[in-house]
């Protein structure tokens, strides 16, 4: 995905203003998509918030449903107050996030585990239970390949080794990551 420097600009304004409409119960931003066509496509998205550098919450979708744009809404507003391992966002916690955005490419089945570069895919487990590691996670945590499949078993609710015993049923996908600065 090819997004210029002023579309990742409105992205995150985009998902600061999602959020914060909801904490002043106000209405969602809305956008011209003649002016920003690209952000009508239906692409798989996840929001990640951070303050002071630690996980405060992530939730996105592997494939969107709607454009890129509602995606970056909805997931901002879910990765605020519906990530299950956090309370919802506080205001007083607004001004302290970071906002990061992950557009992700379409998804490829693998056949292979060589076919996983560190870094620069994003793996989809689906086999026994479903789990998503977007590409940064390897980097990082420094994760080689097979302490990143070990990360995606442990997310799935399976034993860490698991992924050695048989290929498991897993696509590939790369990601344009940016956040604020």
């Amino acid at each position: 995905m090819n997004l210029i420097d002023d579309e990742k600009k409105l992205l995150l304004s985009t998902a600061r203003q999602s959020i914060l409409s909801a904490l002043n119960e106000s209405t969602k931003p809305a956008i011209d998509y003649s002016v920003y066509p690209l952000l009508k496509l239906k692409l798989g998205a996840f929001v990640t918030l951070k303050i002071n550098e630690q996980l405060r919450g992530c939730i996105g979708y592997i494939v969107a449903m709607g454009p890129l744009f509602d995606t970056i809404c909805e997931t901002a507003r879910s990765a605020a107050f519906n990530d299950p391992r956090f309370n919802s966002l506080t205001r007083e916690e607004f001004d302290k996030i970071k906002i990061e955005i992950s557009v992700l490419s379409p998804l490829e089945p693998i056949t292979n585990y060589d076919d996983i570069e560190t870094g620069k895919h994003g793996i989809l487990l689906d086999e026994g239970g479903r789990a998503v590691l977007l590409p940064q996670v390897a980097t990082e945590n420094n994760f080689n390949r097979a302490q990143f499949l070990t990360a995606l078993c442990h997310k799935a609710g399976l034993y860490g080794e698991y992924w050695k015993e048989r290929m498991l049923k897993i696509k590939i996908f790369t990601a344009t990551v940016f956040s604020e600065e």
